[in-house]
């Protein structure tokens, strides 16, 4: 289970960071952070956040440190989506609904590195 759900996990920021943002298959994130960062450094920025959601998948599947590193998903997905909801809910998918789906990702982070990780060690 805790495989499953830690290799479920990466490819959700694997498929953000590199389809949504560097490759800009899904515009509305470029626009999100256009409209909170300015246009002039959106497209960068964009990329940036990207690139780093990609290493993020890659630190995930490598366990080093996982603890810190559910702690560190937990937090960047929890202020991600608190400025989001309030900056820019018009360009989120769900609109403030997103913050739902956001909260269960959290769970799942959490559940999968402080609840099933621990029966397995």
């Amino acid at each position: 289970m805790n495989r499953i759900l830690t290799n479920g996990i990466g490819v959700v920021w694997l498929i953000n960071g590199l389809f949504c943002k560097v490759l800009d298959l899904v515009p509305r994130h470029q626009q999100i952070v256009a409209r909170i960062l300015g246009d002039n450094q959106a497209i960068l920025f964009t990329k940036l956040i990207g690139i780093a959601e990609m290493v993020m998948a890659v630190w995930i599947w490598s366990r080093y440190k996982a603890r810190l590193n559910a702690i560190t998903q937990m937090i960047v997905v929890l202020v991600m989506n608190v400025l989001e909801f309030i900056l820019v809910p018009d360009l989120l998918l769900f609109g403030k609904i997103n913050s739902v789906f956001a909260l269960s990702f959290v769970f799942v982070i959490y559940y999968n590195e402080f609840v099933v990780s621990k029966k397995f060690n």
